[in-house]
């Protein structure tokens, strides 16, 4: 008598690709998809079902989940991925959906982000960084138009 596994209830196809996104304070996302592509530190990734497992560092842009015309769009502000067996895990310090991104408020946090003086490597570092990720944020919700 032989002793089969029953697939679990999480278990994915292979035409599946699940994709939880999760921040400190819960998770944001748990979808199943055919394709993702997340920003990278160093650019971007796309990944469809089967992709090779790994691990990486996520930058501040735009997470996309699917193919147009009924794509996801998030800010994600950092964090890390990880790809094993069909599942996209993204832990991030912020998600936002692109529709909650506010492109009139968004302008305005860079043109004061930029009128202000900075006086020291802190304080320009700090300015860099929130430049940065209000950058990506605007970019976002440009797209998602």
């Amino acid at each position: 008598k032989s002793i089969m596994a029953e697939p679990s209830p999480n278990t994915t196809t292979n035409a599946d690709l699940r994709v939880v996104v999760v921040t400190p304070e819960q998770t944001v996302l748990d979808v199943t998809t055919d394709f993702v592509a997340l920003p990278l530190f160093d650019g971007e990734l796309g990944v469809a079902p089967g992709h090779a497992p790994m691990i990486g560092r996520l930058g501040f842009g735009e997470l996309r989940i699917g193919h147009a015309p009924g794509t996801q769009r998030l800010y994600i502000d950092g964090g890390f991925v990880q790809v094993v067996d069909n599942v996209v895990s993204v832990l991030t310090n912020r998600a936002i959906p692109a529709t909650r991104l506010d492109e009139t408020k968004i302008k305005e946090s860079i043109a004061s982000l930029l009128a202000q003086p900075a006086a020291g490597d802190d304080e320009l570092a700090r300015r860099a960084k929130t430049l940065t990720q209000t950058r990506a944020q605007l970019r976002v919700v440009q797209h998602a138009k």
